[in-house]
């Protein structure tokens, strides 16, 4: 009764300071859900407003209010194809149903060539409710509780493109097997588009862990099973794409080296979609040095560049896709460098980025071409099999607010010149959009994956 008294004692407080809420707006809804979720936390007596209760209640009360200051933000009609007899007036519904002048449109546009734009809709995912995304992606949880990052949207500039829809893509991968492969990053994107169409099913329990959380730590392998559509959506860890490996000296000592003419693994050959990406690996001291690490055969390297060493290896790669894709039947994605944001130093060496609330508005601040980008695409060209290029670089570059920083997990403490996150992405974040771009890169590519 006394929480009862409590939460009625409050809620007029927030009736008077809070905007009528447009129901039809599913931004105005999942304010609502933080706002009575903040009211519950406030109002309650379990554990005696523990101080932990008190700082979750403080936290949702601000991401409400915060999110209140969508409503400021006039609505419009989104076009994806242009009408000129209706003056581009054709609903996202509308529009998504017009599946042939989406992929026209869509074939004569570079969509990796837009900007960053405040959007009034929704995250794909609340904040905080997706069990599949990692401890050191979850920055709501890790306590961030400025949610500016998640209020844009990718914006091409010469086109637009379709907002995810998560019942269209799992229908789009029906008995399908699609298979992300690579480094974390490529294991932000998994978690992300796993996220994304969990929340658009109607029985969340239908979705399965086909290998367990254990078996990653381990093996490097996680695989979910959404059962009403029969689809797995798999990561495979594949930091460098080609094999890691070890060997010993005369003194039998062993050490690592990494074998540029080995691809790691082959267990996902056969899937219907294959995303793979590599790049920040590249860039550690061991390979930047290139000293006695590169291997080819049973020839070790004195030394060797790493660009040549990268080119090496991404060649090793592409000789083994068109040995063993089938190209009729596999559709295969390389996604590109996603950008970093060490200000004063790298991960390493006192690299911040904490403090960060938008994005760079000038693209002449942003960073150089990665020149392990150039190599890649000169590989790809080269290639037989058709390899869809999810050229991320340049949207990334402009997104230093989206970081985790400092809000790692709670087991690590957060003290001053702490190591900080500018590499990876906190979820929902900037890696949603990489999916929608996914998702717009297989209606381009044939948007009923038919076989």
């Amino acid at each position: 009764m006394a929480s009862f008294k409590t939460m009625t004692s409050i809620f007029p407080h927030f009736s008077r300071t809070t905007p009528c809420l447009p129901w039809r707006s599913r931004t105005h809804i999942f304010y609502t859900f933080l706002l009575l979720l903040s009211l519950f936390f406030l109002s309650t007596s379990f554990n005696q407003r523990s101080p932990l209760a008190l700082a979750l209640a403080t936290r949702l009360r601000f991401a409400a209010n915060y999110l209140a200051s969508f409503t400021s933000i006039s609505s419009s009609n989104t076009c994806i194809v242009s009408d000129v007899r209706t003056n581009c007036t054709l609903s996202s519904v509308t529009a998504v149903e017009r599946t042939n002048n989406v992929i026209k449109d869509l074939t004569s546009c570079d969509i990796f060539n837009g900007n960053w734009v405040l959007d009034d809709s929704t995250p794909a995912y609340i904040p905080g409710s997706c069990p599949y995304v990692d401890d050191s992606f979850n920055c709501f949880k890790n306590g961030r509780v400025d949610f500016s990052y998640v209020r844009y949207r990718w914006k091409p500039f010469d086109c637009q493109i379709p907002r995810f829809n998560g019942r269209k893509m799992l229908e789009m991968l029906r008995g399908k097997r699609l298979v992300f492969v690579g480094d974390s990053l490529n294991r932000n994107m998994w978690e992300s588009l796993v996220c994304s169409l969990r929340e658009s099913l109607r029985d969340k329990r239908r979705l399965f862990e086909v290998s367990s959380r254990n078996e990653f730590r381990t093996q490097g392998f996680f695989s979910l099973r959404f059962s009403d559509y029969e689809c797995t959506i798999d990561f495979i860890k594949s930091p460098f794409l080609v094999q890691e490996w070890k060997i010993s000296d005369n003194s039998e000592i062993s050490r690592e080296t990494l074998r540029l003419d080995m691809i790691q693994g082959s267990k996902y050959s056969d899937a219907d979609i294959i995303v793979f990406n590599t790049g920040h690996w590249w860039t550690h001291q061991k390979t930047g040095k290139g000293k006695n690490y590169f291997q080819e055969g049973s020839h070790v390297y004195d030394r060797l560049e790493v660009k040549e060493a990268f080119t090496k290896a991404l060649k090793t790669w592409a000789q083994w896709v068109d040995s063993n894709i089938d190209r009729k039947n596999t559709r295969v994605f390389f996604a590109g460098y996603s950008s970093s944001h060490f200000r004063k130093g790298q991960w390493d060496t006192g690299g911040n980025c904490h403090g960060e609330t938008e994005p760079i508005s000038n693209e002449t601040s942003l960073a150089a071409y990665p020149w392990m980008m150039s190599i890649l695409e000169s590989v790809i060209s080269e290639m037989k099999t058709p390899v869809f290029y999810l050229n991320i670089t340049k949207m990334t570059a402009y997104r230093k607010d989206g970081h985790p920083s400092i809000y790692r997990p709670l087991e690590i403490p957060r003290t001053p010149g702490m190591f900080q996150d500018c590499s990876h992405w906190c979820l929902p974040g900037v890696p949603d959009f990489w999916n929608e771009l996914l998702y717009a890169a297989l209606l381009i590519s044939g948007h009923d994956l038919q076989k």
